[in-house]
């Protein structure tokens, strides 16, 4: 059994906001999105796994000492559409009644991530907007210590590569090899993804056939394995692989290649 922690992938919608005057306005709806459904689903279907699913905000607004009791708790973190900014701040850099009474200061959650990953958890790092270097930059994993445990390296420019017509994911040798058994060819079309580059040395599992990009990669770090898929396993990019009928296995088998159970 592994236990899964999962930050990211979820939304609020707010609005629509009308203007009845020019001194009065008013927001008429408010509903919450949890995108990571899919997912979460697809790796608890085999009745082994457990996964907790958890916002971005909330990860953001974790307070001193939680963040060790989680990684601690768990065997495998996924980050999906999660910036690089929600790592490197805290709440409490903002709160003024603070300013002056002691230093400020926090431990690096990615410092802690990469150390729990190099004791022996699973890193599984998910592409969107947020992720990688993302759109417009705002993304930032390069600009954080995750590019140097992450088997890809981040561009120095937007990332996102994206097509209405989509792109089709295939194996590699060693991803025929990993996926055994695994038929991609009904794979549905993904509407995008983020482009990175192979760091020296490693080979990717799946890769885009449209243009030989690198789709998924995963790799040894320390006692612990990290695995990078550049795009997205919820909409809007995965809102035709949340329906594949292969979805579920397709996931299970990438969290076995974290956890070393294949």
């Amino acid at each position: 059994m592994a236990k899964v922690y999962y930050v990211g992938d979820w939304a609020v919608l707010t609005g629509p906001w009308f203007a009845e005057s020019p001194f009065q306005n008013a927001m008429k709806g408010l509903d919450v999105f949890n995108y990571g459904t899919w997912l979460k689903e697809a790796l608890e279907s085999s009745g082994v796994h457990q996964v907790t699913s958890v916002p971005s905000w909330e990860f953001y607004k974790l307070g001193p000492g939680a963040y060790e009791r989680i990684l601690a708790d768990h065997d495998v973190i996924i980050f999906s559409d999660v910036e690089g900014k929600l790592f490197q701040l805290a709440p409490s850099f903002f709160d003024r009644a603070k300013f002056g009474h002691g230093v400020l200061t926090f431990p690096d959650r990615v410092r802690l991530t990469i150390d729990a990953v190099r004791q022996g958890k699973g890193l599984v790092l998910l592409g969107g907007w947020y992720s990688f270097t993302g759109e417009q930059g705002k993304g930032g994993w390069g600009r954080t210590l995750l590019r140097d445990v992450m088997p890809v390296e981040c561009l120095d420019h937007e990332d996102l590569v994206e097509s209405t017509e989509g792109f089709q994911p295939v194996a590699t040798a060693a991803g025929t090899a990993a996926f055994a058994g695994l038929d991609l060819a009904d794979c549905p079309p993904l509407l995008g993804y983020n482009q990175v580059r192979l760091k020296p040395g490693r080979d990717a599992l799946l890769t885009i056939r449209e243009t030989g990009d690198p789709l998924l990669v995963a790799a040894r770090e320390g006692k612990g394995t990290v695995l990078c898929y550049t795009s997205d396993p919820a909409p809007h990019w995965g809102c035709n692989l949340v329906f594949w009928k292969r979805y579920a296995e397709f996931w299970l088998r990438c969290l076995d290649l974290v956890t070393g159970s294949r």
